[in-house]
C-alpha cells in the first residue's frame, strides 16, 4: 500500500465518521423546543422577574487578563530554561512577546478596570 493510498483511506474514514456523527445527531437529537425548555434555569427555582442590573464587563476583562498573564508566565519559564541556547535572538523574541502581552494590561489600566471599588 502506498503512502498516498493510506492517506486517502484515512481521509475517507474521517469524512465518513464525521458525516455519520452529524447525521446521527440530527435525526436522533432533533427535539421541538417546549416552553419548559426555553425558561432559564437558576438554581432549581423558576425566575420570577427580569434581571434589574447588568453584570459589569470589567470582570470579564480581568479574567481574560489573568489568563493572558498565566500563559505568559508559562512561556517565560520555558524560555528561561533554554535562554542560553537561544542567544540574543531569543532575548529579542521574548521581549517582543512581553510587549505584545502588555498591551491588554495597559488597555485595561487606561479604561479604569483595574481600580479597586
Amino acid at each position: 500500500m502506498t503512502a498516498n493510498l493510506a492517506l486517502f483511506i484515512f481521509i475517507a474514514i474521517v469524512v465518513a465518521v464525521s458525516l455519520g456523527i452529524l447525521l446521527l445527531s440530527y435525526f436522533l437529537g432533533n427535539r421541538p423546543l417546549t416552553p419548559e425548555k426555553s425558561v432559564p434555569y437558576e438554581c432549581g427555582m423558576d425566575p420570577i422577574t427580569q434581571p434589574t442590573s447588568l453584570f459589569p464587563v470589567k470582570f470579564y476583562k480581568i479574567a481574560l487578563i489573568f489568563v493572558i498573564f498565566d500563559v505568559e508566565t508559562v512561556f517565560i519559564y520555558l524560555w528561561a530554561v533554554v535562554a542560553k541556547e537561544m542567544g540574543g535572538l531569543g532575548l529579542i523574541q521574548i521581549f517582543i512577546f512581553i510587549v505584545i502581552l502588555l498591551v491588554p494590561l495597559f488597555y485595561a489600566w487606561r479604561e479604569g478596570d483595574l481600580k479597586w471599588e
